[in-house]
Order: C-alpha cells, then sequence, then structure tokens
C-alpha cells in the first residue's frame, strides 16, 4: 500500500509541477535601501516573486542640502528605459522629479528625500516574470550609476 500511495504521489507531481509557493502564502518582502550623496544606492538588485507583497524603505544617508542632493525612487514598468525616464524627469523640479505625465510608466516610488529623512512604499510585484528597472530621477543621479533592477521570477 505504502508503494502505490508513493507511486500516486510521485505521478501527481510530475503531472502538476509545483511552481512555488502562492503569492498570498508568501512572507512580504522588505528591502532597505541608502541613499549615498555619491549618488548611489546601497542595493542595486533585488529579487522577489510574481504576486509577492514588497516593501521599500530608503534613508538618505547625505549631508548635502535637498535642493541639491536630493534623492528618490521610481520603479519602473518592464520595458522602460531608466535613462530616458531620468532624462525626462530632469525639468519636473516642482514634481519632485516625478513628472505626473509620465505617471503610467511607474509601478512605485518613493519622493525625493533630503539629509537623514526615510520614506517608505508598498506595493504587489507584477505578476509577470522579468527585469524592472528602478531609478533616482534627481538630474543626473541615474547617469551617475543611481539606478538598479527588481527581478520577478
Amino acid at each position: 500500500m505504502k508503494t502505490k500511495n508513493l507511486l500516486l504521489f510521485s505521478a501527481l507531481a510530475l503531472a502538476y509541477p509545483i511552481q512555488g509557493l502562492r503569492a498570498e502564502s508568501l512572507p512580504t518582502k522588505t528591502v532597505s535601501i541608502v541613499a549615498y550623496d555619491t549618488m548611489k544606492y546601497s542595493v542595486t538588485k533585488f529579487e522577489v516573486h510574481p504576486g509577492q507583497k514588497v516593501i521599500v524603505e530608503m534613508k538618505s544617508e547625505g549631508i548635502q542640502p535637498k535642493a541639491v542632493m536630493g534623492h528618490n525612487w521610481v520603479l519602473l514598468k518592464a520595458g522602460e528605459d531608466p535613462i530616458a525616464y531620468a532624462n525626462a524627469s530632469m525639468t519636473a523640479n516642482s514634481e519632485g522629479y516625478e513628472p505626473k505625465k509620465l505617471a503610467s510608466k511607474v509601478l512605485a516610488s518613493i519622493p525625493q528625500l533630503g539629509p537623514k529623512e526615510t520614506a517608505r512604499t508598498s506595493f504587489t510585484a507584477p505578476s509577470k516574470p522579468g527585469t524592472y528597472a528602478y531609478v533616482c530621477s534627481f538630474p543626473a543621479h541615474c547617469m551617475a550609476g543611481m539606478r538598479g533592477v527588481m527581478v520577478v521570477k
């Protein structure tokens, strides 16, 4: 009887491969990112599962004033060009360098922070596996390397 049960279980496992845990049963993924005056993020890549709840916390460890060295975090939809987004955002000072006209390209964001400020955002990871870019859209920061990727797999 035990052999039959084992064979049945094996056959079912092959017929219905396990694709991982269901998104609602996954623990929330928390990512802590530090932004520096060197125009770098402390985290440039992190992985999540499709549909997983995600919290991104960002702290600005800079000392220069927000007006000259502010940092934000903008997660773009799949396929969006981070350099193009950052270039288009450079003139959007009054909107915290997150232009409303580009909102359809954004999945989540943390507004511009000044020295020693902290903020967080929460969202559900996209259901489609892939690479999703994130950037600091303060002028020239993305081009200096202040960007990264979230990988959904």
